[in-house]
């Protein structure tokens, strides 16, 4: 990929896709200051890269899914093909390859039972190649989806303010459930690829008038079932090491010390699980002599954690709901 120095400029434009990822770019460029063509110039560049994109997002939890975290050890010659199938299917959302390339970790959203138990039961258990799997319930987010990375802060507090006005924001998982009607399936799978598709593409693919998507954009994004999230590569911004950690804390300081990591601008999704391990993160860090001084320093600061397990990531085949080149 190509290498972009980035400036205050790029930075701002980043941090401000995080709050509002549909934002106009007139919108960002009054925020930072510059014109809106400086801004999209510097966007489309960005995009162009594949190291950035805006993703819409469902909210499982509205939507009464089921998110599930799942950790496979394979032979060593299995692992890559599982990996890239595992990145194939509709229902993970990120697909890591872990350590010296014989384990796997990947997210995934089940909408019923039975995807669950056809995924677990049947496609990974009777694999031959895969020699043992973990699965466990994502129980709370602490860091990650509206809860964005704070490693791309470079707005001051009254520019973020001014970018998130009006936004009206439903904590994760919270409310009643919704149900999708027709074309609302064409309509996330499409804004699952660019965020920042236009209306008028977003008609053509549901079949609704422009002003009928952007009423249904809002009545979901109103209800908490749809979001913008901004994914970024952590190379643009100069991140080599990226590692998953595993943690055990006790169950009454669990809250709290999910809330710390809230602060620590090398977590880029933290949560709680079900498991012997309650606590899942994955960071990112400069390079290993920062990871070092991650656990050392940041992570040994907090009391309650009992155990703590860390896992290299070596290549990531999906993040974002989007398969990447190898």
């Amino acid at each position: 990929m190509e290498i972009i120095e980035l400036d205050d400029v790029d930075r701002g434009l980043l941090h401000a896709l995080q709050v509002d990822g549909r934002a106009s770019f007139s919108r960002i460029g009054e925020v930072l200051g510059v014109s809106d063509q400086r801004v999209a110039r510097r966007y489309r560049r960005l995009r162009g890269t594949g190291m950035l994109r805006v993703v819409g997002v469902v909210d499982g939890r509205r939507l009464g899914f089921e998110s599930w975290s799942i950790r496979l050890r394979c032979t060593p010659d299995a692992a890559v093909p599982i990996a890239e199938a595992l990145g194939r299917r509709p229902d993970t959302f990120w697909v890591h390859l872990l350590s010296g390339a014989t384990e796997i970790s990947c997210g995934t959203l089940q909408r019923t039972a039975d995807e669950r138990e056809s995924l677990l039961l049947n496609k990974l258990a009777r694999t031959n190649r895969v020699l043992s799997v973990s699965a466990h319930r994502t129980l709370h987010l602490f860091v990650g989806g509206r809860i964005g990375w704070s490693g791309l802060a470079a707005l001051t507090p009254e520019q973020v303010e001014h970018m998130a006005a009006g936004r009206v924001y439903q904590r994760y998982g919270t409310g009643e459930r919704i149900s999708l009607g027709p074309g609302d399936q064409a309509l996330l799978d499409t804004l699952s690829m660019d965020g920042r598709t236009g209306y008028a593409d977003l008609a053509a693919v549901t079949g609704w008038s422009e002003s009928t998507v952007k009423r249904r954009m809002e009545q979901l994004c109103t209800a908490g079932a749809l979001f913008f999230d901004m994914d970024v590569l952590p190379t643009l911004l100069d991140y080599q090491t990226e590692a998953q950690l595993w943690m055990s804390v006790s169950p009454a300081d669990l809250d709290a010390t999910g809330q710390a990591l809230t602060a620590h601008p090398e977590v880029a999704f933290a949560g709680a699980t079900t498991g012997p391990t309650n606590l899942m993160a994955s960071i990112v860090c400069r390079d290993d002599a920062a990871l070092y001084r991650y656990l050392t320093d940041s992570l040994g600061a907090l009391p309650a954690i009992r155990h703590i397990e860390t896992a290299p990531i070596i290549r990531t085949v999906k993040r974002a709901g989007a398969v990447l080149p190898a």
